[in-house]
């Protein structure tokens, strides 16, 4: 840490309703490339009672294993104030979470669609949280 800071960790929610498919890929991909320097959460609105299998494969793809994930509702996150509220694209009123910046990402759910549409999915959420992960530093 050579004339560098101890910098806090940023803290940031990834939001969709089900908790089982996007929000999930974010916080995967977004504890993988935030190299220690993100406390990374999800949650849905109305959580679903596991996470898509299909998540699971792809994210496996990427080296990233989630099977042993479970969806969460917007109570089950610390009570924190988040730095980053990052939202999926409510197909609902988003909800109200603390936090500093609120970022609309409006990637479309990809349940009960093809394995390669959840492929690609999960590629626009990598490429998204890369982005974000740049801005942050």
């Amino acid at each position: 840490m050579k004339g560098e800071e101890m910098r806090e960790k940023r803290k940031i929610v990834f939001v969709c309703v089900e908790n089982a498919r996007r929000s999930q890929m974010a916080q995967g991909f977004a504890e993988r490339l935030g190299d220690g320097k993100i406390d990374a959460h999800s949650a849905g609105s109305r959580p679903s009672s596991e996470i898509d299998p299909l998540v699971i494969e792809v994210m496996n793809e990427k080296g990233i294993d989630l099977s042993a994930r479970r969806p969460k509702g917007l109570n089950d996150l610390p009570p924190l104030q988040m730095d980053y509220l990052i939202t999926m694209g409510c197909e609902e009123a988003c909800p109200a979470i603390l936090a500093k910046k609120v970022i609309e990402w409006e990637i479309p759910d990809p349940k009960g669609k093809s394995l390669d549409t959840f492929r690609k999915i999960r590629d626009m959420i990598e490429e998204r949280v890369r982005a974000l992960l740049k801005e942050i530093e």
